[in-house]
């Protein structure tokens, strides 16, 4: 008999494990100070848990070391359970460096889920061969410098070589993002490779594109600021003061205004906060200081 949420292969034990209260502190928040942990919260008798727990497993594995799993069985550990203020299963926990950093409730999609797993591998950086990482890095540093054109040929070399190389198909879109290329970026993002659609530097430079489109109908600052300071409770007005500071590269100041909207309705606008948070932090990837920071500030809201 295949015990429930579990794939028929057995899982690599030190990447995937069943994780009990008392080794939760141990397996979950210290070990994410070195490698990112996803955790499974699952029971026996939850349908969804069966098919989402062996796609899961297949992602992590898949990701080959650069990214843990554990299984805590809500059943049997019920005092982390409420802590953590699990209210209904499956939910996934993503943890970095001792502290939940991402997750998501119910069932998920494959890619997905994919998406999610190398979303938070990426958060402790990832293997690269050694002469590739150093064409990527200085591709990333033309881009970094302003030379778009240059790092958008770079790119494009790399990708000759390898054409289903996420971090060069991801640099070459937000290249076209920098040059205002918007159409064309969007493009790329469409026809990206099966292998590679829906990896975490693919979702980043289509979150660049979808706050570069925000960017283009974006209000004053200053007029915004007037607003929220004349109605702290305007809503709308913060939001959009955010968008504006986004649009002005002012990512730290935009975090915070969309901090203080889900500190004060975090339900507004069907969690439009959360939403615009979590495509920031897309877009400007996972070891921004910016976004190390409001992740940080955001789990301390939703985990008080």
């Amino acid at each position: 008999m295949i015990e429930l949420g579990q794939p028929q292969t057995a899982p690599d034990a030190d990447l995937i494990k069943d994780v009990t209260e008392a080794d939760f502190m141990a397996d979950v928040v210290e070990a994410s100070q070195t490698v990112p942990v996803i955790v499974d919260f699952w029971a026996p008798w939850c349908g969804p848990c069966k098919t989402l727990g062996p796609q899961l497993e297949a992602a992590v594995t898949a990701a080959k070391g650069r990214v843990k799993m554990a299984k805590v069985d809500v059943d049997q550990a019920q005092q982390i359970a409420a802590q953590l203020r699990i209210q209904s299963i499956p939910t996934v926990y993503a943890f970095w460096q001792g502290q939940p950093v991402d997750g998501f409730q119910g069932a998920i999609s494959q890619a997905e889920v994919k998406a999610f797993v190398d979303r938070i591998a990426a958060m402790g950086g990832a293997g690269e061969d050694e002469g590739l990482a150093e064409a990527i890095a200085a591709a990333e540093e033309m881009l970094s410098e302003g030379a778009a054109v240059d790092a958008a040929q770079t790119f494009g070399a790399i990708l000759g070589e390898d054409p289903e190389n996420a971090a060069a198909l991801g640099g070459l879109i937000r290249a076209h993002v920098a040059l205002g290329e918007l159409d064309q970026a969007q493009s790329m993002v469409d026809t990206a490779p099966d292998a590679v659609a829906g990896t975490a530097e693919i979702e980043a430079a289509a979150a660049q594109i979808a706050l570069a489109r925000q960017a283009e109908a974006a209000g004053p600052v200053t007029d915004l600021t007037a607003a929220v300071e004349a109605d702290p409770d305007d809503h709308q007005a913060r939001f959009d003061l955010a968008t504006a500071l986004q649009a002005q590269g002012d990512t730290e100041a935009a975090i915070e205004q969309l901090l203080e909207l889900f500190r004060r309705d975090r339900e507004w606008n069907d969690g439009a906060a959360r939403t615009q948070l979590f495509m920031i932090f897309d877009a400007a990837g996972p070891k921004d200081p910016a976004v190390l920071k409001g992740r940080r500030k955001l789990s301390s809201m939703i985990f008080a």
